[in-house]
């Protein structure tokens, strides 16, 4: 166990100290002559008023002198204790100082509890919401394997991890982390099953309309197969979606004539809607052909004439296709392009790609090989 030092007292000493320092913030049954350890239930329940003191470090100080005997505790005995603590900092003030202060004590907390206490499951989903609330939430969270793996050892179940992943997701989006936001609400869905997808439609279609409208998202074959989105089939935002998953920009144009204000309604732009469709059929097109005339371009992207090279080089920004222009000759040369969609065939072809490539490397050590030993015996004969 990896803790922070704290000040050199026994149990009973700290509790006396914290029993003397609430009661002169107005906290009552509390006794500060003949202190114990079951006392630290009720200094936990008055933790908060240690927010009014005002100070950040005197604050910081009794908070982790709580922590240091709540990690103490049996897990019996610390599971409510440490659930009401939690509760306590999470909503401190409003002040961005003191909720900074209670990160790091929360941080402490989780740190110091045994890896497979599940009580450290109790204290990152405070955490989380801490950091949402300071727009810290990268000092707790970086990417959803590292979560696993931390929490890993506490085996939270199905039911907790949606309660937090749902936290996790508002709080990268308080701290304007779109990108990383998208992946959780994605993870989130996934923990759905066929009996209970349901459950998640309004979830579902938050991500929907979310990944619709982030500009620098354009593969979303995958939200397809999440039970959460099956639920939605024959729904006008399935459909929508799945325009964008497979149909030109023809078929958008079409829908949104008709259905101008449901795509109005849920806040999505036209004009970006159309650039992203432009760009996914562009894609499309590149994936059946090396070469596509300016003319093509014009009329599958609804394009003018003086539009088309401009756009082309909006598209090989993104690094979705590898092409270059031939402007003498009024074309683009694609070498290669990103898959809208990546099915059963794009994984057989993958598969027969790699197991090519697996047997040319075989044959080219083969023939390394082969040279490295007429070598040897080449300058064993000279020798």
């Amino acid at each position: 166990m990896s803790l922070p030092a704290f000040i050199d007292l026994s149990v009973e000493e700290q509790t006396l100290e914290l029993n003397s320092f609430f009661k002169a913030l107005g906290a009552s049954n509390l006794d500060d002559e003949k202190p114990s350890e079951e006392d630290l239930a009720t200094i936990v329940a008055v933790a908060d008023l240690c927010f009014k003191e005002g100070n950040e470090a005197e604050v910081e100080g009794v908070l982790n002198s709580i922590v240091s005997m709540l990690i103490m505790l049996s897990n019996e005995k610390a599971d409510n204790c440490i659930s009401t603590f939690c509760q306590k900092l999470i909503k401190p003030s409003s002040s961005r100082p003191m909720g900074l202060v209670c990160l790091r004590v929360l941080s402490v907390l989780f740190h110091g509890l045994e890896a497979a206490s599940p009580m450290r499951y109790t204290v990152y989903h405070s955490l989380v919401q801490v950091a949402g609330q300071v727009e810290q939430i990268r000092s707790v969270f970086t990417d959803l394997e590292k979560m696993r793996t931390q929490l890993a050892a506490s085996k939270p179940n199905n039911e907790q991890m949606q309660k937090l992943l749902r936290s996790l997701h508002e709080a990268l989006l308080n701290s304007r982390e779109s990108e990383l936001a998208s992946k959780v609400m994605v993870e989130l869905l996934g923990t759905y099953t066929t009996e209970n997808a349901s459950q998640a439609r309004e979830e579902a279609q938050r991500c929907i309309v979310a990944s619709l409208a982030d500009p620098n998202t354009f593969l979303l074959d995958h939200l397809l197969t999440l039970q959460p989105v099956k639920v939605l089939e024959g729904a006008l935002l399935h459909d929508l979606l799945t325009i964008f998953v497979t149909e030109k920009l023809s078929v958008y144009m079409k829908f949104y004539e008709e259905k101008k204000d449901f795509i109005e309604g849920l806040g999505l732009k036209h004009e970006e809607n159309m650039r992203k469709m432009r760009i996914l059929t562009f894609m499309q097109l590149a994936e059946g052909a090396a070469e596509l005339p300016f003319e093509l371009l014009e009329k599958q992207l609804q394009l003018s004439n003086d539009q088309v090279e401009e756009f082309v080089i909006q598209v090989l920004k993104t690094k979705l296709v590898r092409a270059r222009m031939d402007q003498l000759n009024k074309k683009v040369l694609v070498s290669s392009t990103m898959h809208r969609t990546f099915g059963k065939q794009h994984w057989l072809q993958l598969r027969e790609l790699l197991t090519t490539w697996r047997s040319q490397l075989r044959q080219v050590k083969d023939s390394m090989l082969t040279i490295v030993n007429e070598q040897a015996e080449l300058l064993a004969q000279q020798s």
